[in-house]
């Protein structure tokens, strides 16, 4: 962790929007894989695919190290606190705060997405003061981008973010939301 980051809390709960977005625990593993063990979560993300048991495990155990680094926070998007139905990421990093999601199939057209990206940026607004957080996305993946839009990011005038990951080429917009 960079001497000029603060470490995260260790327990973090978050609620507004009709949402409860909480800490992943080891009752939420069993769930994972229904959540993210899905094509478009594999096509449009960095996850694990398959998104199996192992990679349930793998994925909390890196989500406790990133928290403890003081990089990142992972969050499961609940409605109550109970059953995760998705997840909610910030990201620090040189180039912004980062925020992405994934919803589990079976839990989207409900909005959460929006809710859950406008949640975690007021908090990393109010607690974290930062001045701007960013979403990057593809412009082919129009579920996203109609996140971005609806939370209130519009497109950054900045070059695109190229690369390549699971063998297929991408190219990263950037959408930014300013601290209100």
């Amino acid at each position: 962790m960079s001497s000029t980051m603060s470490p995260f809390p260790e327990r973090i709960e978050l609620s507004g929007e009709g949402l409860v977005l909480r800490d992943w625990t080891e009752a939420d593993l069993a769930a994972m894989p229904e959540l993210f063990d899905h094509p478009d979560i594999a096509y449009w993300t960095p996850m694990a695919s398959p998104f199996d048991a192992a990679a349930a495990r793998a994925r909390l155990d890196r989500d406790r190290q990133l928290r403890a680094d003081g990089t990142t926070i992972l969050l499961a998007v609940t409605v109550d606190g109970g059953a995760p139905l998705g997840e909610v990421m910030l990201r620090r990093a040189s180039e912004g705060t980062e925020l992405g999601y994934a919803i589990g199939p079976a839990h989207r057209g409900q909005g959460l997405a929006v809710r859950a990206v406008r949640v975690m940026a007021a908090y990393a607004f109010e607690q974290l003061g930062v001045r701007q957080v960013i979403l990057e996305l593809e412009a082919e993946n129009a579920a996203s981008v109609a996140v971005a839009t609806k939370a209130g990011f519009t497109l950054l005038d900045v070059p695109l973010i190229t690369g390549e990951e699971k063998g297929r080429p991408y190219a990263l917009q950037t959408w930014g939301l300013n601290r209100p």
